[in-house]
């Protein structure tokens, strides 16, 4: 039997997987990070992106974060993000818009603020289609 540890992914309105699992793969500020159990304490910032969990028995699930922190004790792993969402239900069209949406604002801009949201806009569509497109990669479809 293969060691595990509880995995908790939350987002700043519900819950949005808590379970056992064997391995952890995260796109950290620093780079993407493995976390195994008995993993050593770690506090990482991460990126907006997917989250990779592979559960007991092989099944790997993936999560979109639109960054947060991951905190990892040796038996548990906690990911807090302002956004958490399964994979598969990110919208592919809607990301699409928004990075259309965004490119449009960043072009049209007059202020450096309203410049800066846009890209901050662009950068999250692009790593919820980045994550759709390794999900599917992945999965084979």
């Amino acid at each position: 039997m293969a060691m595990t540890m509880h995995v908790n992914i939350v987002s700043a309105e519900e819950e949005v997987y808590s379970g056992t699992a064997e391995f952890i793969l995260a796109r950290a500020a620093e780079g993407e990070v493995g976390i195994l159990p008995r993993h050593m304490p770690m506090l990482a910032q991460l990126k907006p992106g997917e989250v990779m969990v592979r559960a007991q028995g092989g099944e790997e699930q993936f999560f979109y974060v639109s960054g947060g922190l991951m905190e990892v004790q040796p038996h548990v792993v906690t990911v807090l993000a302002d956004a958490a969402t399964r994979a598969k239900d990110l919208d592919e069209a809607a990301a699409q818009e928004a990075i259309k949406r965004a490119e449009e604002a960043m072009k049209n801009q007059d202020a450096k603020i309203e410049y800066a949201t846009a890209q901050a806009q662009l950068a999250e569509a692009a790593a919820q289609l980045r994550t759709l497109q390794r999900v599917r990669k992945t999965l084979g479809r």
